[in-house]
């Protein structure tokens, strides 16, 4: 019997962050979306601009039994930068904050100690601002953001900012990757 789970990251623009997580082997699916904020049923064109409170992120389907939510953290901490407030990358903006949403009270538990950890040890040069709230509504991305990467690898935004991020996740991570 599997385990699946789910959990909700914002770490910049969500093509990257999608482009990230569906190569993990355990990762069942990761769905582009829209979370965060006050405006119902948000789209791209609004949560752009920055003003409905919402950020990019990703839905993470995993099953636990391959891919722990700890390992998850691991990985998100290291293909964004969780120093910059407002910012990744070439994106700037509140809807590219950095936000661990949780889905129970033990991915908020284990998150706080991640963090906590990961200051403790001066990972970063800078406080970690990645905030820890609770996951409400989530609003799929329209369908031409779902699998960006993978169905435009040769765009440039893909190919400067998510390839690079790939590449270091392949590095780094490679024995995590399907």
């Amino acid at each position: 019997m599997t385990n699946v789970s789910y959990t909700v990251f914002a770490g910049g623009c969500f093509w990257c962050t999608e482009a990230v997580f569906s190569r993990l082997a355990g990762v069942k699916s990761v769905v582009s979306g829209y979370t965060g904020g006050q405006t119902k049923d948000p789209v791209y064109k609004e949560v752009i601009k920055g003003d409905t409170g919402h950020v990019e992120a990703v839905k993470i389907f995993y099953n636990e039994n391959i891919i722990s939510f700890l390992s998850l953290m691991e990985i998100f901490f290291a293909t964004h930068d969780p120093t910059t407030y407002n910012k990744q990358g070439p994106d700037e903006g509140p809807q590219y904050r950095s936000v661990i949403f949780y889905a129970d009270n033990n991915q908020k538990e284990q998150a706080e100690s991640f963090i906590e950890l990961l200051e403790k040890e001066r990972v970063f040069s800078k406080p970690i601002v990645t905030t820890i709230e609770p996951l409400n509504d989530f609003y799929n991305a329209e369908k031409e953001h779902q699998q960006y990467f993978k169905l435009h690898p040769e765009e440039a935004y893909c190919r400067l900012v998510i390839a690079p991020k790939i590449k270091n996740l392949k590095h780094y991570y490679g024995n995590k990757i399907k």
